[in-house]
């Protein structure tokens, strides 16, 4: 993972409940099947890619849900922070 994307990953401060409900849905985390629905993607990206797509759209809806906007989601942010939680796993796999 590049210095870049591990610094803004580690600084994220979110909600307790959403970010424990997110470590408990990694356990179920399929990849191919929930990383191309998120990314609305063909097919899969490294995980370089995928955690910077996947950082860009958390950010947006983070903004969201801070400004208490109506369009918020909590299953979506649950969703995402799933996939970056189990893709900054497998770019840390895939670098040791």
């Amino acid at each position: 993972m590049t210095e870049s994307l591990t610094r803004r990953l580690s600084s994220l401060r979110r909600p307790a409940l959403i970010l424990r409900a997110a470590r408990i849905g990694v356990s179920d985390y399929r990849r191919e099947r929930d990383l191309k629905r998120l990314l609305k993607a063909q097919s899969a990206p490294g995980p370089q890619e995928a955690l910077s797509a996947l950082l860009q759209q958390e950010e947006k809806l983070e903004a969201t849900r801070q400004e208490g906007d109506c369009s918020y989601s909590v299953t979506a942010h649950v969703e995402l922070l799933i996939a970056l939680l189990a893709e900054a796993r497998l770019a840390s796999a895939l670098r040791a």
